[in-house]
């Protein structure tokens, strides 16, 4: 029986979602649960990677059992097991050929940002930058990334492809704090962190915004951008069509 899982998780213990083998990692936590309800191994295969220290609120993966285990008693199991900084949100069987990489058709991700006076009890949850920043030119950078476009200039790590498209991206402030949100299909390793290390230079003025068009155009990072911190970055939601 395959079933399908929603996981939510602190991250700021984590080496990441990923299995290693000497250090701590979501998958591991949640796989040495289920092969000791299985009493066999089970492996997970996740809808993607999160980095060291970066939040989840709703990562989705795929597992199969040997035997079919209610739902409600199987989460029940797995979440009484599992350390407090990961929980299971919900369960759902799933058809044989599911694949939860392979076919999930949206992500959004969201980016936090105190532009206010540094918060050390939220440290590991955002990014104090602690100045403020011109939201204007922030948003104006935003646009060049939306669309269909190759995101190697933006993208850590070889790979076959870079090609993927952003449907949405938002800028919300609430008090000091500035929340954004990314939609799309596919993201790579640190590509929302290295786009909002690019719009956080036009937030600072040290870039015309029309720079991160450059950047995509020719694929090379021409803006000298810094990846921005982990603890700020959150996997907010996995969507598929069936």
């Amino acid at each position: 029986m395959k079933y399908l899982i929603s996981i939510s998780y602190d991250g700021s213990n984590f080496y990441g979602f990923e299995r290693l083998k000497n250090d701590r990692s979501v998958q591991g936590e949640i796989e040495k649960v289920l092969t000791k309800i299985n009493k066999e191994p089970v492996e997970i295969r996740g809808a993607g990677r999160t980095d060291r220290y970066v939040h989840a609120y709703d990562q989705k993966a795929h597992f199969e059992l040997k035997q079919n285990v209610p739902i409600t008693r199987l989460k029940k199991a797995i979440n009484s097991r599992l350390p407090s900084d990961i929980r299971i949100n919900d369960i759902k069987i799933v058809d044989d050929d599911f694949h939860a990489r392979f076919d999930c058709v949206k992500k959004v991700y969201k980016y936090y940002i105190n532009t206010g006076k540094y918060d050390i009890m939220k440290n590991n949850y955002l990014y104090n930058y602690n100045r403020p920043l011109n939201i204007k030119q922030m948003k104006k950078a935003t646009k060049y990334l939306l669309g269909a476009h190759s995101y190697k200039a933006f993208c850590s790590g070889e790979r076959a492809s870079y090609d993927s498209i952003i449907d949405r991206i938002t800028i919300k402030k609430n008090k000091d704090v500035l929340e954004f949100t990314f939609i799309g299909k596919s993201f790579y390793r640190y590509m929302v962190r290295n786009m909002m290390g690019a719009i956080l230079m036009a937030g600072e003025g040290k870039i015309d915004p029309i720079k991160i068009k450059e950047a995509l155009d020719t694929e090379t990072n021409t803006i000298d951008y810094a990846t921005l911190p982990a603890c700020g970055l959150y996997l907010m939601k996995v969507e598929y069509n069936k």
